[in-house]
């Protein structure tokens, strides 16, 4: 479990990390949003031991990361540029991070340079950007950290190796109730990936939420009534947003389905459904009550 209670970072004026809380269960995986310069990569430098935090505490299963070599041999940090020791080959990174991970797994790494028909004998440094990052992923995934931090994971990747990539962290979550936290300012990227989702924005965490509540818990609902629609209907219902199309009324609102169901057929609409929302759509609209373009995220 990675636990974040009161984090503050600063660079000279700039104030990175504001009072930061988080808390990352043990084998789930955590979608980190936010835009660009928001304080995603600061925060998983923070977690990774590279930063240390000005005030406040990280720890992983209680125990501090900051100098602690026990802790950050648990941890493997994609980041958004994976870097690779110059001139190196794939099999020479690969005995070099055997050397670093008592739990280095030479069969799993064998297994994954074949799924990926990785070069063995190539300098890395001579891959392309996608291929290096599939190179991050073999060489991670064959420490089998007990926590993986990956920074904007998917970019220079293909929808296939994508999927494939996807795949692989599923599996090891499931299998070794790996922790994951993805940080990425591309919603669309990691939601099917994701347990939970927090937003960022200026180094602060704007919203939190588990997917399963968001989605069960925010609601598009088109009504019309054979005349103005009754005064207090809605009273007891909160509402992120409302617009008219014609005689229909279009609302997002929040609460559960069976309570805003039965409180509004009560009025005996001649229209009434309740429509899918897509997870950008919820974010959009719970943002909006905090003023934040979470368009940003969603491109």
């Amino acid at each position: 479990m990675i636990k974040i209670r009161n984090v503050r970072k600063a660079f000279e004026d700039l104030e990175a990390i504001e009072n930061m809380n988080i808390t990352v269960n043990k084998g789930s995986i955590y979608g980190l949003l936010g835009s660009n310069g928001a304080g995603k990569t600061t925060l998983l430098k923070l977690i990774t031991g590279i930063y240390i935090q000005d005030d406040g505490s990280i720890t992983i299963d209680e125990m501090p990361v900051y100098e602690n070599p026990n802790v950050k041999e648990r941890i493997f940090f994609i980041q958004d540029i994976p870097y690779f020791l110059p001139q190196y080959t794939v099999k020479q990174m690969a005995q070099f991070y055997q050397n670093m991970y008592p739990s280095w797994d030479q069969k799993r790494f064998e297994e994954l340079v074949g799924a990926f028909n990785m070069d063995l004998h190539k300098k890395v440094n001579k891959f392309s950007k996608g291929i290096q990052r599939q190179a991050a992923f073999i060489l991670g995934l064959s420490t089998k950290p007990d926590v993986l931090l990956l920074d904007e994971p998917m970019d220079g990747l293909d929808p296939v190796m994508r999927k494939k990539v996807k795949g692989l962290i599923i599996e090891d979550v499931a299998e070794r109730e790996m922790t994951v936290l993805i940080s990425s300012h591309n919603l669309r990227e990691v939601e099917d990936l994701c347990d939970f989702i927090g937003i960022m924005h200026k180094g602060n965490l704007m919203i939190e939420k588990e997917l399963d509540d968001l989605k069960s818990d925010t609601h598009k609902i088109q009504v019309a009534f054979n005349g103005p629609t009754p005064p207090g209907i809605f009273d007891q219902i909160k509402i992120l947003h409302k617009e008219k199309r014609g005689s229909v009324q279009l609302y997002i609102v929040n609460g559960k389905e069976e309570e805003i169901t039965a409180r509004i057929i009560k009025y005996n609409p001649i229209i009434f459904d309740i429509l899918p929302l897509t997870l950008e759509e919820i974010f959009i609209y719970e943002m909006g009550d905090v003023g934040y373009a979470v368009q940003n995220i969603l491109g």
